[in-house]
């Protein structure tokens, strides 16, 4: 369920060796295909939204992929990375695949690297994944307000970015995701040719790192095929990372910005996200955990925002999410978790725990 992508998600437990379990079957004439691959399988006992206990065994997010990349000439190459998940290797004979996880081509050279398709937003990777990525339970964020409480949006899909080299430790990207009139944002919501606007900057010198990113949401801007229209508003953030030895420490600052003070008969506030994040390899493994305080706005209404931050009781609407969790190798090739999760809703909803394995290559 989770952004377990290799090196991603379990660098600090399998550190250089996760990138080292793809495996390179053609490598000749300045072509170079990789195919990797995971299977996730979890336990997870959590609340409902009455405060009682739900379990299921689980599909935790199975991966399959493909990186190839062609040498054009010096300083330019050509790529591609195609990659499905929703295997459901939990039930893979009754529940099939019926969804891709990233799929895009591009250039990269000297002059830095231009990707086009459709992959993770800018502010999922520069902001919110060094605080919490974890493996099943996350702290709340700006994306999930946007796509789980509206009901619209493709958040990865239809992008072009560019982003620079590294230059004296600065680097920048900015990109633009398109929804053309033909396209259908969701049942109710119909596009009409517009771009949205995205970009961030990082800075890294020595052991510190400090990234900021932004993103319009114009192309969520749109007309109600039974009336009206909607303004999705605007989403930036900046995180701070520091890491010693096998320490890294991120700090984060997140904001959703309404644009527009109801939608569905309901109030929309403005939603800060203060989180705090730390990861630690201990050698065998890692130990990890993350806090969030989220402040929704005294008295606002959020049954259709996201329900990561939701609470049907009208208190005075600010949240601290707690996630503590473990990883345990087994091998370089397979590894074991724990993670336990306090959301601060009403009922204790959400609140649990969650066990599983993983094994890629």
């Amino acid at each position: 369920m989770k952004k377990t992508l290799l090196a991603t998600a379990i660098a600090g437990a399998l550190g250089a060796s996760a990138a080292a379990q793809a495996a390179t079957v053609y490598n000749q004439d300045g072509t170079k295909l990789d195919l990797y691959g995971n299977i996730q399988i979890a336990y997870a006992n959590t609340k409902d939204g009455e405060g009682e206990r739900q379990d299921e065994l689980l599909d935790n997010g199975s991966t399959f992929g493909f990186n190839a990349e062609h040498v054009i000439n010096p300083g330019l190459t050509g790529y591609l990375k195609l990659e499905f998940d929703d295997f459901q290797a939990d039930e893979i004979k009754v529940r099939g695949r019926d969804a891709g996880d990233q799929a895009y081509v591009g250039l990269r050279g000297n002059f830095g690297d231009g990707r086009l398709g459709s992959y993770d937003p800018l502010i999922d990777d520069w902001i919110q994944d060094p605080v919490s990525n974890n493996e099943f339970f996350d702290v709340s964020d700006s994306n999930g307000a946007i796509v789980d409480g509206y009901g619209i949006g493709d958040r990865e899909g239809d992008k072009f970015t560019y982003t620079s080299p590294s230059l004296g430790g600065f680097q920048f990207a900015v990109g633009t995701q398109y929804k053309g009139d033909a396209e259908e944002i969701n049942d109710e919501v119909e596009s009409d040719s517009s771009a949205s606007f995205f970009g961030g900057v990082k800075y890294a010198v020595g052991a510190f790192s400090i990234a900021a990113a932004y993103d319009n949401l114009d192309n969520y801007d749109a007309d109600f095929t039974g009336g009206g229209s909607f303004d999705a508003g605007e989403q930036y953030g900046i995180t701070a990372q520091y890491t010693v030895d096998t320490l890294r420490v991120a700090l984060k600052l997140e904001r959703f910005e309404a644009g527009q003070d109801s939608f569905g008969g309901e109030a929309i506030d403005d939603i800060n996200f203060y989180g705090l994040g730390a990861r630690y390899g201990y050698g065998m493994g890692d130990i990890y955990a993350a806090y969030q305080y989220v402040d929704v706005g005294a008295g606002t209404l959020l049954s259709e925002l996201d329900e990561t931050i939701q609470d049907e009781q009208d208190r005075d609407e600010t949240y601290n999410e707690v996630i503590l969790g473990a990883t345990y190798n087994i091998s370089d090739a397979m590894y074991t978790w724990v993670e336990g999760a306090w959301y601060d809703k009403a009922n204790d909803e959400d609140d649990g725990v969650a066990v599983g394995v993983t094994y890629l290559f």
